[in-house]
């Protein structure tokens, strides 16, 4: 029994070995690649995306500046933006975050702390130029149901409506 415990170590080890990539690390991380199950939407289809967004009102595809696609839409007159991140030259992205942004509405860095305290949906906060600004980081990486990303998006819709009553 002894002489069998000994071994199970080194026949572990030589199992291992067979099963050990001679390729470097950098080449075993692959890029994310599209979706395979077709009933799920993930990040690598800006379109899919887009699709479900204008379901709760305009929205239109773009790049930004990165050369990232994004979509910018209104949902009830409000404008918003959603971006595409973790991407590979524009394409293969990983995650989207809606982000909107009010002007001139007084709102103080106390208004947002208490927001980000009250609510789950929608990270709240003064950007560079002092406006109230809501974002929402979606992780779209292998992929989730058609049905969840539009309550997403539906969720998105009840925190920007929430967040601009809260402002005024």
């Amino acid at each position: 029994m002894k002489s069998r415990l000994l071994a199970l170590p080194l026949i572990c080890a030589a199992m291992m070995a067979g099963c050990a990539s001679t390729e470097p690390e950098s080449a075993v991380e692959a890029a994310p690649i599209a979706n395979v199950d077709p009933t799920l939407v993930d990040a690598t289809d800006p379109n899919t995306v887009m699709e479900l967004a204008r379901g709760f009102g305009a929205a239109n595809l773009d790049v930004d500046a990165e050369g990232d696609p994004m979509i910018i839409g209104r949902i009830n007159g409000s404008r918003y933006v959603i971006y595409f991140y973790g991407c590979e030259e524009g394409q293969s992205c990983r995650e989207i975050q809606f982000i909107a942004a009010w002007a001139d509405t007084g709102a103080t860095v106390d208004d947002m702390n208490l927001w980000n305290q009250e609510t789950r949906y929608g990270k709240a906060y003064l950007d560079q130029d002092g406006d109230p600004t809501l974002e929402h980081t979606v992780n779209l990486f292998k992929g989730v149901s058609r049905p969840n990303l539009d309550d997403t998006i539906d969720w998105w819709k009840v925190a920007m409506a929430a967040f601009e009553e809260r402002l005024q």
